[in-house]
């Protein structure tokens, strides 16, 4: 999914954008707290789930945070962490 040769700085530049520009509004608030809150914290891994999440349709992902559908395993904790960030503001 990310270039081998992207800078760590132009990641989280890159993630924090695609948060902040989704679909719906909903997601964009959603998204851009959390990132704010966890993108500089996260490891190579989660950064690659994050960026992978990132690809999925704005309604499904608003589904998962909301509960009204469950989450795919690989994402179920981001989206949990996602949900608790804008509750916990």
């Amino acid at each position: 999914m990310t270039d081998a040769t992207e800078l760590y700085e132009h990641r989280l530049k890159r993630l924090k954008m695609r948060s902040m520009r989704r679909g719906i509004k909903e997601m964009d608030i959603l998204l851009t707290a959390y990132a704010d809150a966890n993108l500089p914290a996260m490891d190579a891994a989660k950064l690659d789930l994050y960026d992978q999440l990132l690809h999925e349709n704005d309604q499904d992902l608003y589904q998962w945070v909301t509960g009204q559908v469950a989450t795919p395993s690989p994402y179920e904790s981001l989206i949990e962490e996602v949900a608790q960030t804008h509750q916990n503001k």
